[in-house]
């Protein structure tokens, strides 16, 4: 694996291998637990725009930092409307954050059908114009797009062209298109042809669960560098695979990170997810589906932890 920092702007990546935003999994503790294992930058899971404009205090705590962390602050954003988009990168609540990135990429059918994330793909002229307003905030941008809506619109080099043009500072382009989801194989060359068509720094995504994965991604592509996003969900111990950091107790790591999801967002938030994550720890390993039944049935993190401490945790 080529390791190097990334110039993003005026800041320097630790390296190039970076968590991707999860809508859902992305919270302070994991990309906390992300970041000790070696990632070289981690963005919070996308925000509404709409929702920081109207100060929602449910969208504000996505945004939350654990308490000294010493990487790149980043954020995802989502929305639709340029003014909307910039207000947003202009709030309080996006001030402690160095790096914002524009969600043109999620799939999801709630976002697709309002015209958000890779709607966009198809809105060429008003994804460059939510790009250029949010540039204005002073902010340093970046986008994570999708090589297009289906087979028969693959745009990545324009619409990589275009985000450059508008002033994003870096891109990650997921190579598959909108309507694969997460299916099916991840197109090397459409990646690559984004790579060939800016000067701006070019993150690939898509199917990395290993360092082959990743090495392979890399290779392929060109790629400046490479955003995990599923598969540190199933082993965030796999920067450390990719990069080569020591890898701590992944025992004491899950405990960590139980500790703080409980600290940072309560007893119940901390219980439900953690099962959640856990069980996503344990896939693949020899007799984990009775102890991922008897997760499911925790009502408090202190029963979490009494099967954390039962498990030989193994990955």
């Amino acid at each position: 694996m080529n390791l190097k920092t990334v110039k993003i702007g005026n800041l320097h990546t630790k390296n190039n291998v970076f968590l991707a935003p999860l809508a859902g999994y992305t919270n302070a503790p994991f990309r906390q637990l992300c970041f000790n294992n070696g990632a070289g930058l981690t963005f919070t899971e996308m925000v509404s725009a709409k929702g920081l404009c109207y100060k929602s205090e449910k969208t504000e705590n996505l945004l939350a930092v654990t308490q000294g962390y010493s990487g790149i602050l980043a954020c995802q954003i989502f929305g639709n409307s340029p003014d909307f988009m910039r207000e947003a990168c202009q709030s309080a609540a996006l001030a402690p954050f160095q790096l914002i990135d524009i969600n043109m990429g999620c799939p999801m059918p709630k976002i697709y059908k309002n015209g958000e994330g890779s709607a966009l793909l198809g809105e060429i002229k008003l994804a460059e114009k939510i790009i250029s307003e949010c540039k204005k905030s002073g902010k340093l941008i970046s986008v994570k797009f999708r090589i297009g809506i289906d087979e028969t619109s693959l745009i990545t080099a324009e619409f990589a062209k275009m985000c450059e043009g508008a002033g994003a500072d870096l891109i990650t382009v997921h190579g598959r298109t909108r309507d694969k989801i997460y299916a099916g194989e991840v197109n090397f060359k459409e990646i690559s042809a984004a790579k060939n068509a800016v000067k701006i720094p070019v993150i690939a995504n898509g199917g990395v669960f290993c360092r082959a994965d990743a090495e392979t991604l890399l290779n392929q592509t060109g790629a400046d560098g490479i955003a995990v996003a599923r598969g540190a969900l199933y082993n965030p111990w796999i920067f450390a695979e990719i990069t080569g950091a020591q890898t701590a107790d992944k025992k004491q790591d899950v405990k960590n990170q139980l500790y703080l999801t409980r600290e940072m967002f309560g007893e119940r938030f901390a219980c439900v997810f953690m099962r959640k994550m856990i069980a996503f720890y344990l896939k693949g390993q020899k007799n984990s589906t009775a102890v991922r039944l008897r997760l499911m049935q925790c009502k408090t993190t202190a029963e979490v932890e009494d099967i954390l401490n039962e498990l030989a945790f193994i990955i």
